[in-house]
This record gives structure tokens, sequence and C-alpha cells, in this order.
């Protein structure tokens, strides 16, 4: 069982990064492998909507910008599922989780001759909030109407702030280890 976590913030010590542990803590307690991702080291371009707007995205569900993004692809179809932590800025994810999530969305939301890369795969949301936490619903609603059109499994939605923080990670943990065992039961 394969579990991709993918995490938004360029905070390495931050909450998010918290957050991105304990679901890795999780993931492997149940035997899991675990695949950390960290967008905001990596090089993904933003969308360009090629060719009046849908471009191989939409009749071949790859992308031709060239950039981490078409490994980062691989890796969403090599794994059982999904972990994405991203940090609240302005009830939204961060511009990294959204640039991903953007381009992945538009080759996978659109395959439906075949099965896509994320479809019937479990994900768990994330959003961490540092300041009031008052972003942290609109976040989560984003992030599951985003795995929503690519016909992925709700798992969990966690909403996460320094109020919270320590029993929210204990949380976390436990929904990813549950997640592996579920996925394999």
């Amino acid at each position: 069982m394969k579990i991709m976590i993918i995490t938004s913030s360029p905070n390495k010590d931050g909450l998010t990064a918290a957050c991105s542990e304990a679901a890795k803590q999780g993931v492997e307690a149940a035997g899991g492998e675990v695949l950390m991702v960290r967008l905001n080291d990596l090089e993904i371009s933003k969308c360009q909507a090629c060719d009046n707007g849908w471009g191989i995205c939409r009749s071949e569900h790859k992308c031709k910008i060239k950039d981490d993004f078409q490994e980062l692809h691989q890796f969403v179809d090599e794994a059982d599922g999904y972990v994405m932590v991203t940090p609240v800025y302005w009830g939204e994810m961060s511009e990294a989780g959204k640039t991903f999530t953007d381009r992945l969305r538009r080759c996978e939301a659109s395959n439906r001759n075949g099965r896509n890369k994320t479809q019937d795969k479990p994900f768990i949301a994330i959003a961490a909030a540092g300041g009031t936490g008052n972003g942290t619903l609109t976040c989560l609603s984003y992030m599951d109407r985003l795995f929503g059109h690519m016909r992925s499994e709700r798992f969990d939605l966690i909403g996460i702030t320094r109020k919270n923080r320590d029993y929210k990670l204990d949380a976390i943990r436990a929904a990813a280890k549950k997640m592996v065992i579920g996925v394999e039961a």
C-alpha cells in the first residue's frame, strides 16, 4: 500500500510539516509505504489553459508543459491513496497546492473514457490554519470538491489550528493508519 503525502507549504518546520509527519507516522504504523512530496521544492508551472482552454489534458489526460509535474503525475498513478496537506491562506489552499491541483484536475477529471489515476482511491484532506482558523472550512470544502471532480473517495477532512494542534495531530495519525488498513481490508 503506497500513500502519497503531498504538502504545499514553504515552511519546513511549521504546522503543515507537523501534519505531514503525523500522516507519515500513521501510514508507516499500518505497514504502508510513504511517498512524501513537498510541492514547494519542485518546479511546477501554472496551467496555461492551452489551445483555447483545453489542450492535450482533455484528450490525452496529460499536460504538455514540461516541468516536475510530469514525474509527479506518474507518482499519482502509482499511489493507492493520498493525503493532501496545505496551509490555509485566506480560506484557500496555498499557491503551490492550487498550481499542482489545477493541472492534476484538468488531466484527471476529464478522463471519462477509462479509469483516471485518482478514481476510487481514498484521500485525506488536511487544512492547517496558523492564524484564526476562520478559513479552514472553506479550504476543506475546496479540497473535497477538487478530489470529487477526480472521482476520488473521501476518507476524511481534517482542519487543524494552533489551538487544537495536539489532539488533531493524533487524529491525523489515526486517520492515515485507518486509511491504509481500511484500503487493504
